[in-house]
């Protein structure tokens, strides 16, 4: 994948998404307002889509990245799941989205499904597939738990700004690519789950630039 300034801006958006839930977590000592379904869910997906770090080396900047990603977002996931504070202020009854049924389930039939009927069945192609579909859902969880809190805590607030502003960096990232690279293969797959995945985050941003514009805590309806 060839680099411009959208997908930069795109991957720098995703790295800072992930720090500012670290360092979220790390200040206020506490799993509160955090689902750990949704960081699952993304370990799931950056594990299955970088599958190809043992077979194939496109250059350093994308083997840091890969890493980085499976390696803070499985550290956020043992921290919240196995230590303290953390683990003892996690809510569970909140945090409640059945994200092995409704989520991972779906997406690997429908990636089976896809793989079979337009490539034949491939291993890493079917993973990948997978990991787009997940991607494109995997926010759920932490948008419905919110939406049970209301009141949003600020950095959770950025962390969930900074996913979405990630996603649709990429789609303009898409869009400048099929202008600018003679030889850009479309993929249509990548293209509806990100915009899917976009989608989602609308009612998210109308409240968030709600609330920073008028000044006041940023808060959820019912």
């Amino acid at each position: 994948m060839s680099m411009n300034i959208f997908r930069l801006a795109g991957d720098m958006s995703h790295v800072l998404s992930i720090l500012v839930l670290l360092l979220r977590l790390r200040v206020t000592k506490n799993a509160s307002g955090i689902s750990i379904k949704t960081q699952e869910l993304y370990l799931l997906v950056f594990v299955t889509r970088y599958l190809d770090l043992f077979t194939t080396f496109n250059s350093f900047y994308n083997t840091i990245m890969k890493i980085l990603y499976i390696s803070i977002t499985a550290y956020i996931v043992y921290m919240v799941r196995g230590t303290e504070p953390f683990k003892s202020s996690y809510d569970r009854s909140h945090d409640s989205f059945l994200h092995w049924q409704f989520a991972v389930a779906p997406c690997a039939v429908l990636a089976l499904v896809t793989t079979l009927a337009f490539t034949g069945f491939d291993i890493m192609e079917a993973f990948w597939e997978f990991s787009i579909y997940l991607e494109a859902v995997a926010i759920v969880p932490q948008l419905i738990l919110l939406q049970r809190y209301r009141e949003v805590e600020n950095l959770t607030g950025h962390y969930v700004f900074l996913l979405g502003i990630y996603r649709a960096l990429y789609i303009v990232n898409w869009v400048y690519r099929s202008y600018t690279e003679t030889h850009y293969q479309h993929n249509w797959v990548a293209y509806i789950s990100g915009f899917i995945q976009t989608c989602l985050y609308i009612d998210f941003f109308y409240y968030f630039f709600q609330s920073k514009y008028r000044g006041g805590k940023f808060s959820l309806p019912n």
